[in-house]
């Protein structure tokens, strides 16, 4: 096992990309994890979103993507920031103001891997940043980076739960972290502000009930009554349940990368201008941001659904 300056070594190689927080796991098989994942896809609650079924036996067993790893080091990328939400009809979820963070984030694992590599020639290092087949939040609890909240989404007492969580799994046996207890107690804040009642346990999402599956993922031409009626202005996204928590109006640090900002000041979509773009126009608008993933079609398609209950 490396030795404790060696750890430390590491955590100071990954705060230089500027993750707020690195915490370690063991490696083991993720056995209740996948039992409860498995009931999760039988219950129908992935709606139609059919590519979080693949893969299960490396989502429970991640030596079958890096053989022989050890350890799995947990990162936690802050995307807070000073700018407030603007209020009102077509909100952007928080994560989506600025750009995709798909285009920056893996620069920075690929950079720490390098370095680890020349460092530990001798070892093997794999990154993932929501791009395969992981229980990412599992893995957050195991490494002791924060507790699964009720919302389902993991808690950290300093960070709340605006960041992006990394994995780096590695051949290397590092001392893991301990893991910290559930700070969510007997609130409720965040289950009582769903207002689609999405959120039908104790860390259970009901993805057909969710506002972000429907302005994101669905790809459906409209919306049913039960979520159309209940969008509460968000045109992309939704952040009701993050915005109630208590741990997020905490001494929540800020974010200093350009990136996470809002793109051009907005917050908010103008449904006047979402309308008058071509096809083209919309992709070279949008092509960093997560906003693209709905494509054009189905951003119009979720100002039209957020006009329904506001006429």
């Amino acid at each position: 096992m490396i030795s404790q300056i060696e750890k430390d070594d590491i955590i100071k190689l990954c705060e230089g990309e500027n993750f707020s927080q690195i915490n370690i796991a063991k490696y083991e098989i993720l056995t209740s994890e996948i039992e409860k994942y498995n009931e999760w896809l039988a219950k129908g609650y992935n709606a139609d979103m059919d590519w979080m079924k693949n893969y299960l036996d490396k989502r429970q067993d991640v030596r079958l993507i890096q053989e022989n790893t050890k350890s799995i080091i947990v990162l936690a990328y802050n995307y807070n920031q000073t700018t407030k939400h603007e209020y009102g009809i077509n909100k952007i979820s928080r994560y989506a103001w600025g750009d995709d963070y798909h285009n920056y984030i893996p620069k920075k694992l690929k950079r720490i891997c390098k370095e680890l590599k020349t460092t530990y020639p001798n070892e093997e290092f794999k990154y993932y940043i929501d791009t395969g087949a992981i229980l990412e939040k599992q893995w957050g609890v195991k490494s002791g980076l924060g507790w699964q909240g009720k919302n389902s989404l993991l808690l950290n007492k300093k960070l709340g739960s605006y960041f992006f969580i990394a994995i780096i799994f590695s051949t290397l046996e590092i001392e893991s972290d301990e893991l910290v207890k559930d700070y969510c107690g007997k609130c409720t804040k965040c289950i009582d502000a769903c207002p689609t009642d999405a959120i039908i346990a104790d860390k259970i999402i009901d993805s057909t009930k969710c506002i972000s599956y429907w302005t994101i993922e669905s790809k459906s031409e409209k919306f049913p009554s039960e979520i159309s009626d209940n969008l509460e202005g968000w045109a992309f996204g939704c952040d009701i349940c993050q915005e109630v928590c208590p741990w997020n109006n905490h001494r929540v640090p800020i974010q200093i990368e350009d990136f996470v900002n809002p793109r051009f000041g907005e917050t908010i979509l103008d449904k006047k201008t979402i309308f008058n773009y071509t096809e083209d126009e919309f992709k070279e608008r949008y092509i960093k941001s997560p906003l693209k993933r709905p494509k054009h079609n189905g951003i119009k398609r979720n100002i039209l659904e957020l006009e329904k209950n506001s006429k």
